[in-house]
């Protein structure tokens, strides 16, 4: 019996892999929407492919495979004489999470590509993007064990700057989702405010908005003090003053009076928000420069000591990671992609800017089943909630981020197989922030100066 049941369940799974997503998660989320639950599991599949790089880039790694009996090339494997070709270099290290996020970046790219134009859930490809997880599960893997037999040559190289530049973008993106919620958090508490008549919901505001002030001000003075110097550091003073002269301008154009006028719900609570994030990506710049003098290490700011082996000075293939701007990085990354998976934005120029429609589908309700369980709804039968490719694009962005923060933005040397910190690196987060602040000023400005759309 014990025997039959298994196998009863087993085909219970095999049934939802090959299924559709409400199939998948309806035991977890009752009642939700179909395009929400895709997007969970779509975003599961890149949080896990972070976490094998993760585990693959740590210390360590490499000398823990080679405990293992003739698991690394060059050792007998099972049968003596016959000698493993498993090369060790290549699957920990940054050549693995290359080849992990190139394999994520690729898998993500052909689905953007397949789902181009699908305006509702009556599209055949739409079922692809709904259900069939068990095939795209190996489809990832598949994708991803023929990566790390890509042979070494020029492509880490190359990769790098395919990782530079979509990392840019996705900057520019996570700026967006940050925009976004700064906006849907700032509407949502001023309307409890208004409709409760209470004033706790207006001191959380102000709370919250000093904080981010507060913050960014703390980290614009510990910038001047450790990441600068007297006789040198031009560039840190340049992008330093730069950014504390835009967050100043964009947090007064925030509250002017023609401004509230057509964004009634714009304010300092998002411009504080946005201030902050841009010292963070300031202060990540900062830490990629070459310049030892204008960076210091975090633990030798923290210890007042000298550390031999500073970052961009490891050894060959190993990467220094686990800093604190490279942990931020990450928590921000995990935020914005459940932020993405599961927004369901009514700002018009957000949602402009990201390819979806807020509001579009229908309402979640009670879908009840004969066996008493709730199920899943399909709420895109009369259109999208988002951008089925744009989703996926944005995936693939993510995954040549990951790559970029857990390599921490170093430039592969072909000729010492070590990983350097370079200053296009530093250029293309510090563009990035100006484009941003760029970004978001104009979701201020642009009611004002198109009268006639509707920015509502």
């Amino acid at each position: 019996m014990g025997a039959c049941l298994a196998l009863c369940s087993l085909a219970s799974c095999a049934s939802c892999l090959c299924g559709s997503a409400p199939c998948l998660l309806c035991g977890c989320c009752p009642s939700s929407n179909s395009s929400t639950i895709t997007r969970l599991v779509f975003s599961f599949f890149l949080l896990l492919g972070t976490l094998v790089s993760v585990i693959m880039i740590l210390p360590g790694m490499e000398a823990q495979l080679r405990k293992i009996p003739g698991f690394c090339k060059g050792g007998s494997f099972f049968i003596p004489g016959v000698e493993n070709q498993v090369n060790c270099d290549v699957i920990v290290g940054y050549k693995s999470v290359y080849c992990m996020c190139f394999a994520m970046t690729c898998f993500f790219f052909l689905f953007s590509a397949i789902m181009i134009g699908v305006r509702n859930s009556k599209d055949p490809r739409a079922a692809v993007q709904n259900g069939f997880w068990f095939f795209k599960f190996l489809i990832l893997v598949g994708i991803t064990v023929g990566a790390f037999f890509i042979p070494d040559g020029t492509f880490h190289t190359v990769w790098f700057y395919f990782g530079a530049v979509g990392s840019f973008i996705f900057i520019l993106i996570q700026l967006i989702l940050l925009i976004d919620f700064a906006h849907s958090w700032n509407k949502t508490w001023v309307e409890n405010a208004e409709e409760t008549d209470n004033k706790c919901w207006f001191a959380g505001l102000l709370s919250f908005t000093g904080l981010h002030y507060a913050l960014a001000l703390v980290a614009v003075v510990l910038f001047y003090m450790h990441y600068t110097q007297p006789d040198g550091c031009t560039e840190h003073k340049v992008f330093i003053s730069l950014n504390l002269i835009f967050c100043v301008i964009i947090s007064v154009v925030s509250i002017l009076p023609k401004i509230q006028e057509v964004q009634p719900h714009s304010g300092l609570l998002q411009a504080s928000l946005i201030s902050l994030y841009t010292m963070y990506v300031t202060w990540s710049a900062m830490t990629n420069n070459p310049n030892r003098r204008c960076n210091p290490s975090l633990l030798s700011l923290v210890s007042n000591v000298s550390t031999s082996n500073q970052a961009g000075q490891e050894g060959p293939g190993q990467v220094q990671w686990w800093d604190a701007q490279g942990i931020v990085g990450l928590i921000i990354f995990l935020f914005c992609t459940l932020y993405a998976s599961i927004r369901s934005s009514s700002n018009t120029q957000v949602n402009k800017l990201m390819q979806t429609e807020g509001g579009t589908g229908a309402a979640v309700e009670d879908n009840v089943g004969e066996d008493g369980v709730r199920r899943s709804v399909d709420n895109e039968e009369e259109g999208v909630t988002y951008s089925y490719s744009f989703f996926h694009f944005h995936l693939s962005l993510a995954s040549l981020y990951i790559m970029m923060t857990l390599t921490n933005w170093y430039q592969p040397d072909t000729t010492t197989n070590a990983m350097q910190s370079s200053m296009p690196a530093v250029w293309v987060k510090m563009s990035s922030s100006w484009l941003g602040l760029g970004l978001y000023l104009w979701t201020l400005i642009a009611p004002l100066i198109f009268r006639d759309r509707d920015f509502s």
